[in-house]
């Protein structure tokens, strides 16, 4: 009876966080490009674009950043968020097709 409903909103979850996981990569994809001096902040889009990117991805990796700090000067709090949506969108999956 909920099968239907269930499939629905697990669809949209799935989407959600695959949009998320794609922002973060590109986020990540951004930020190689500045350092390596390929991407110009001087120019408006592409300031736009870092901005919106980092709006959507800093509050979330400051926080992972508190519990696991950069190791030699590598950030791993985009690897973090990445393996722990996953995870997340792993069970969830797992608990939603158990209601169906």
């Amino acid at each position: 009876m909920f099968g239907p409903v269930v499939l629905s909103i697990l669809y949209v979850f799935n989407t959600l966080i695959d949009v998320y996981l794609f922002v973060v990569i590109l986020a990540v994809v951004a930020d190689w490009l500045i350092a390596f001096g390929v991407l110009s902040l001087h120019n408006q889009l592409a300031r736009s674009l870092v901005n919106l990117l980092s709006s959507l991805t800093e509050p979330v990796f400051r926080q992972v950043r508190k519990i696991v700090p950069a190791i030699g000067g590598f950030d791993l709090s985009p690897i973090i968020v990445f393996i722990v949506l996953k995870v997340l969108q792993i069970v969830v999956n797992g608990y939603a097709l158990m209601l169906v």
